[in-house]
């Protein structure tokens, strides 16, 4: 069993601060050879660091239907970065036959059931980041670090 993971939380300095979301059940995933770390912001082109990015009125998969936009506080365009880090990090799903992602909560990329809702306030919406929307809709079951130990109890 493959399992497709947000680097962040394995340790990896990929967040948009340069540091990292270290979660301990994430790294015993990877520890445990199951696992495939992968940064969908990097894989699209985004430096580290680089300034925090929201999806703007809209979901990610709104932003897969070309229905929405990415942007940074400034109002800097990048949807088609983060939507060329979701499609290469899906190659990479698909390359080792990943059931499953574990990716970063609230995250414009990787977030499922909620993400930050485009103010940069912290306020919270329903939806999904692009990269879980995609995956989701190719048949991985999304897990975030919340709820982690529901993926490792299945395993």
């Amino acid at each position: 069993m493959k399992i497709i993971l947000s680097a962040c939380l394995c340790g990896i300095n990929c967040k948009y601060d340069g540091g990292n979301n270290l979660n301990d059940k994430a790294v015993e995933l990877l520890k445990s050879g199951k696992a495939l770390p992968v940064c969908p912001e990097q894989l699209g082109g985004q430096s580290t660091p680089r300034i925090p990015h929201e999806i703007i009125d809209s979901t990610g998969e709104e932003v897969l239907d070309g229905k929405g936009v990415i942007k940074g506080p400034e109002g800097d365009d990048v949807t088609d970065e983060f939507l060329k880090g979701a499609q290469e990090t899906l190659k990479i799903a698909q390359a080792i036959g990943a059931e499953y992602a574990v990716l970063k909560a609230r995250s414009p990329s990787c977030g499922f059931g909620k993400i930050y809702d485009g103010s940069f306030t912290g306020n919270k919406k329903y939806g999904n980041g692009v990269t879980a929307a995609l995956l989701k809709r190719n048949g991985i079951k999304i897990y975030t670090e919340e709820n982690i130990e529901e993926l490792i109890d299945l395993i």
